[in-house]
């Protein structure tokens, strides 16, 4: 059996697997679980990032508003389902007023390092997409730090532990738009401000090997660490004749060298089936966020943005995840 690394969280949401789920992560039967308009001026709430806090979670969440600005916002839950999002954006405060120039803020992570949370996302800098980094200690007042890397970069995602004295983060270099491409790298960084030593993960997997990862990919969670490695859960794209579509994957990096690929899903684990997955502002979309884990248990509880309109919840365990890699 395999074993995360952490702490125990015996009040985490859970509903166990039943024998009409064929996949190694199924879903929570009263998804979604936040609705397009539960702010007081969302159009869409989706691909936002839950944390443990206090005594029960908090989030940073994605809200496209009725105007479609892109922004992110702070909210808080008891139970991991019910959730009170702020109706105002987050707030930084930033050394430099040039860092907190904002174009768009889309896509966040959180991540518990040491004695903060980090929160990085896809940062708007003079029109051009990079990876914003800050932190919080409450989730009321927010720091923001300098960009992590230049344009053209996505998907930057923390890992929870500093590695051989560094902070490590993942990332997929991208371009302007609605990227046609897209490997993921890994960075290093003594003070999580100067970001380099950048290394190659892996790429997409061309053919029909494995093609439902063939376009891009990108990470997704904070990576969790086993004995085994680095369980990463990563988003892939195919570009089909109705455009692109996002399904979910998993791969094991190593704990020390998280540029090697140990294993990873020929086979998608999640992929959009349901209606609320299927239809929405952006068509067939699973993008997994968030994994909150059980030490003593296995479980794992996955937040994933459905359609890029609604937020929806979906479970696994470590077992089954490893069990549904391939060695590299």
């Amino acid at each position: 059996m395999s074993k995360i690394v952490g702490k125990a969280l015996p009040d985490m949401p859970w509903q166990d697997k039943d024998e009409n789920d064929k996949l190694p992560v199924w879903r929570y039967k009263a998804n979604p679980i936040i609705d397009r308009f539960a702010t007081r001026n969302s159009n869409s709430i989706f691909n936002s990032a839950v944390v443990p806090f206090e005594d029960g979670y908090a989030g940073v969440f994605r809200c496209d508003s009725r105007s479609i600005s892109m922004d992110i916002f702070a909210g808080f839950s008891k139970d991991g389902i019910h959730w009170d999002i702020s109706d105002d954006p987050i707030v930084f405060h930033c050394d430099d007023e040039e860092i907190g120039k904002r174009d768009y803020r889309y896509d966040p992570r959180v991540c518990f390092i040491e004695d903060r949370y980090y929160i990085t996302w896809c940062n708007g800098y003079h029109g051009y997409p990079t990876i914003g980094v800050g932190y919080t200690f409450d989730f009321k007042t927010f720091y923001q730090l300098e960009n992590a890397f230049l344009p053209f970069n996505r998907n930057g995602v923390l890992f929870p532990r500093k590695i051989n004295g560094n902070y490590y983060m993942l990332s997929r270099p991208s371009d302007n738009g609605h990227t046609p491409f897209g490997d993921i790298f890994v960075s290093e960084s003594p003070d999580m401000k100067h970001w380099g030593v950048h290394r190659y993960v892996m790429g997409t997997i061309k053919g029909d090997e494995s093609a439902w990862q063939s376009t891009k990919i990108g990470a997704g969670c904070i990576p969790i660490e086993t004995e085994e490695g680095w369980l990463v859960i990563y988003h892939g794209v195919i570009n089909t004749c109705n455009g692109f579509v996002y399904r979910m994957g998993c791969a094991l990096l190593d704990l020390e060298q998280p540029w090697k690929v140990l294993k990873r899903t020929k086979n998608y684990i999640l992929a959009p089936h349901e209606i609320y997955e299927c239809m929405g502002d952006v068509p067939n979309v699973v993008f997994p966020c968030a994994a909150l884990t059980d030490a003593e248990t296995g479980r794992i509880a996955i937040y994933y943005g459905c359609a890029d309109t609604v937020t929806g919840l979906a479970f696994t365990t470590v077992n089954e995840l490893m069990e549904s890699m391939e060695s590299m």
